[in-house]
């Protein structure tokens, strides 16, 4: 797809979404308009599919049946239909009739008809589609935050119809080129939606979104060295684009993990990983506090990343010193900021051939006490940390505070830490700053490299760090006073003298004209 093509998809995506944007606020009509688009796709997804089952096997001449049009009150249609259903719960996880199909739908609501409770059918029949088979818990409660009797749709049932039947009519135009296997133009849109309604959704943004500018450098540098991974694991998945991310760097991920504990987001996470063609067998996304109640215990992962909410309260039980962890450290992370305690848990999953990269705040880098004892613990006794970057302020959403990356390998072959000052390589927006296409190219050639730049980056050695006291503040490291040029006073002061003499030449030429002219000179 062409940048232009793109640009023009965008727009028409926009313009439907805000058919729905001025009912109600960003995070509500977002669950209308990407749960319709999801519906969209699991339809045309089974229409390809069925049409492919019906033309097999077909004699030389013989023309098979377009799914879309079989009846389902014939024998004929029946037989059809229960031989699609079998396969396709096996191969897709879920089955649609011909007439639940999106563009039946869409056509039926164009020309007038009350589709609302229709479609109300349509969706639960997806999910009960999956009843007894293995997909049932990736398709289970999907559609749960489509609420199709909410007065924010309408006061009446014929007002809500009609803005639903709209909102089908609109989107069926749209061709997302499902029978290109190559174009992921759906996945696209589904991406650029949900960074789209973070935009505007404040701080709750942070719960769902990571800008695609970070969720880069944290994927090329888990991938770095790699053409394919077993693995990828996110604790704090939200919508599931940072996993996504991974897999666009590499020509393989075989399987996807990641947990959620907001059950909205866990839901547009699901929908993200079947979005993008990703097999239900090939993502396990739960639903839970991943600190409270980890969902994937003893398990290990090539590749973790994750943005996780900044100092976060968690309960910071005395219990959970016995807990495999973070027991290793005997200390628990306060319960008024759980940033290690993240970092406690996704080491605890990191496999010794692996990497991970997470988003922290910059006061995970100083605070004393027990993130302090922790962070000695890793550098010292572990020597697990690989790099630290600092980002610019400002470049996510719902907070203006300046971030950090932190990087973590188990088997290194070096006891030096890299240290990035990236703070000031952005471009400014109206309300955000954002990084830009060489930032993140020197961000990551400088971690791959790791080579040593002025005023940018630096190789620190244990001792170093513990002469720091184990504090990781980046200052410390790099850098990044400038020298102002020095100051020639004799030079400026014959400047100033040169100066003193013109004017009083010029103060003599105005007294001159004002004498020729009989005014009082002001000088």
């Amino acid at each position: 797809m062409t940048d232009e093509q793109k640009k023009k998809l965008e727009q028409q995506l926009w313009a439907i979404a805000n058919t729905l944007r001025g009912k109600m606020g960003a995070d509500e009509f977002r669950d209308y308009i990407l749960g319709f688009i999801f519906y969209k796709y699991l339809s045309e997804r089974m229409h390809l599919y069925a049409n492919r089952i019906l033309s097999e096997g077909l004699e030389p001449g013989e023309t098979a049946p377009d799914y879309a049009a079989v009846k389902a009150d014939s024998i004929n249609g029946m037989d059809i239909i229960a031989a699609v259903r079998e396969a396709s719960v096996e191969a897709l996880g879920y089955f649609l009739k011909p007439g639940e199909l999106f563009s039946d739908l869409a056509r039926r609501g164009a020309q007038g008809e009350f589709i609302l409770g229709e479609l109300t059918a349509i969706l639960a029949n997806i999910e009960r589609s999956t009843m007894g088979s293995a997909s049932e818990e990736d398709f289970g409660n999907l559609f749960e935050d489509m609420d199709l009797t909410s007065t924010k749709l309408g006061r009446t049932e014929e007002a809500k119809n009609d803005l639903i039947a709209k909102v089908l009519v609109h989107l069926d135009a749209i061709n997302f080129q499902l029978e290109d296997a190559d174009a992921d133009i759906l996945g696209d849109a589904y991406e650029y939606l949900i960074g789209q309604f973070a935009s505007g959704a404040g701080k709750k943004a942070g719960e769902f979104y990571t800008p695609q500018e970070v969720s880069t450098i944290l994927a090329r540098i888990v991938t770095t060295g790699k053409e394919r991974l077993k693995s990828v694991y996110d604790p704090t998945c939200g919508s599931g684009s940072l996993l996504l991310r991974v897999a666009k760097e590499v020509q393989e991920v075989a399987d996807f993990y990641g947990q959620e504990m907001n059950r909205t987001t866990y839901n547009l996470a699901r929908m993200n990983m079947i979005l993008h063609g990703v097999h239900y067998s090939r993502f396990d996304i739960q639903q839970e506090d991943t600190l409270e109640h980890p969902a994937h215990e003893g398990m290990l992962f090539e590749a973790i990343v994750a943005n996780p909410p900044f100092s976060a309260k968690w309960s910071a039980r005395p219990i959970f010193l016995q807990d495999d962890r973070f027991a290793p450290y005997g200390r628990l992370a306060p319960s008024s900021k759980a940033d290690f305690a993240f970092v406690q848990h996704m080491l605890a999953h990191l496999d010794d051939n692996g990497a991970m990269a997470v988003v922290l705040p910059h006061g995970a880098l100083f605070r004393g006490g027990a993130e302090g004892a922790i962070r000695e613990f890793i550098i010292r006794e572990k020597n697990w940390l690989d790099a630290v970057i600092g980002l610019p302020a400002n470049i996510f959403y719902g907070t203006t505070i300046p971030t950090c990356i932190m990087v973590f390998r188990k088997c290194r072959e070096t006891e030096e830490v890299l240290f990035v000052d990236a703070s000031t390589g952005f471009e400014k927006a109206k309300n955000q700053n954002y990084l830009r296409t060489g930032d993140i190219d020197r961000i990551i050639e400088a971690y791959r490299s790791r080579a040593e730049r002025p005023r940018f980056s630096h190789n620190a050695s244990r001792a170093e760090i513990a002469a720091n006291d184990w504090n990781l503040n980046i200052p410390r490291y790099v850098e990044t006073f400038e020298a102002e040029a020095q100051i020639d006073l004799a030079t400026v002061t014959k400047d100033l003298w040169a100066v003193e003499a013109e004017m009083k030449g010029i103060d003599a030429k105005l007294r001159a004209f004002c004498a020729e002219l009989g005014l009082e000179s002001p000088v």
